[in-house]
């Protein structure tokens, strides 16, 4: 039997869905949350082998509650099933560790076969958001043979030192945090500028912050 926990902060849905997968001969609802922190809570307590969650619920969205249920769970399957279409929501809820991700405008018996292909360590998206997963991996793609590209001159340290210069750093910073001198941090920017072929500083910087390597 692959145990379930239902996770919906609306009442009826979260008991429709929880009564109709309990229909399933290998499926066993264990327990049903209405929020994040409740959720959390239970997928502890019973150790689930997979959690259906929506992801706007009250005190901890279904998002913050896959990241705190892997962290203590990892084995754990996370099936997101929501309204929201969006990248954002998409995106945010597979860097978590989700590994389905569902509408719930998708037929009953999809969130069934999702929870059958999750618990065998499998993931699943619905049919519409797969293309977008593969333009952002080929997006990804072609940023990181472009950064690639512009820092292919730069050693490991001078990495290291623009990536600090594009978090807005100052020399006597980047200095403590790399321990070597500001005179070393100085030869180091001066060789940036010239392999880069930029002015200044602040070129460099924003042109690290272009290419992903620097997050503000």
């Amino acid at each position: 039997m692959i145990r379930v926990l239902v996770v919906d902060d609306e009442t009826v849905l979260r008991c429709a869905l929880s009564r109709l997968l309990g229909l399933e001969p290998d499926i066993e609802v264990v327990g049903q949350a209405a929020n994040g922190e409740a959720a959390v809570k239970l997928a502890l307590e019973l150790e689930p082998d997979v959690v259906l969650t929506d992801i706007e619920m009250p005190k901890a969205d279904g998002i913050q509650a896959t990241r705190r249920i892997l962290s203590e769970l990892p084995r754990c399957g996370i099936v997101i099933l929501t309204v929201h279409d969006d990248d954002e929501s998409l995106f945010q809820a597979l860097k978590a560790g989700a590994r389905g991700y569902l509408l719930k405008d998708s037929p009953p018996e999809q969130a069934a076969a999702a929870i059958r292909a999750v618990a065998a360590g499998d993931s699943v998206l619905h049919t519409g958001l797969v293309r977008r997963v593969l333009d952002e991996f080929a997006r990804i793609s072609r940023h990181r043979d472009s950064a690639r590209e512009v820092f292919a001159e730069l050693t490991r340290r001078e990495l290291e030192v623009l990536e600090l210069l594009g978090q807005g750093r100052r020399n006597r910073e980047i200095a403590e945090q790399l321990f070597i001198s500001e005179k070393t941090v100085k030869n180091h920017i001066s060789s940036i500028l010239a392999k880069l072929n930029v002015n200044d500083r602040t070129e460099a910087a924003v042109i690290a912050t272009a290419h992903g390597l620097a997050n503000p």
